[in-house]
């Protein structure tokens, strides 16, 4: 007994290092799983809905009404200066998320 668990041992670290070695494993798959079609179409929908041209217009209202509260003192300027980074971080998360991909892709 003590000598297949050495054996076990013995063959499964080497494996384990080796799965690790090998960067393809950890990509994400390139295509859509079967059935997935209703919730990528969902998805699709809530970027649209989220990045399309009613957002930006409230976006920039938001950020205007904002910088006129703060200029006025009528709002803290960290609460302010926190509304308008949640902004560029909404509408830059294309990029964000693509330089990330990049620096992990290699």
């Amino acid at each position: 007994m003590h000598g297949s668990r050495y054996l076990s041992r013995k063959i499964t670290l080497p494996a384990a290092l080796a799965a690790l070695m090998i960067p393809s494993a950890a990509f994400a798959q390139g295509t859509d799983p079967a059935g997935s079609g209703p919730i990528v179409a969902a998805l699709g929908w809530l970027q649209g809905t989220l990045l399309g041209n009613v957002a930006t217009a409230v976006a920039v209202m938001a950020v205007a009404a904002v910088g006129f509260m703060m200029l006025t003192g009528r709002l803290n300027w960290r609460f302010g200066a926190t509304v308008i980074i949640g902004v560029f971080i909404l509408f830059g998360a294309a990029s964000i998320v693509a330089g990330i991909q990049g620096v992990a892709g290699g």
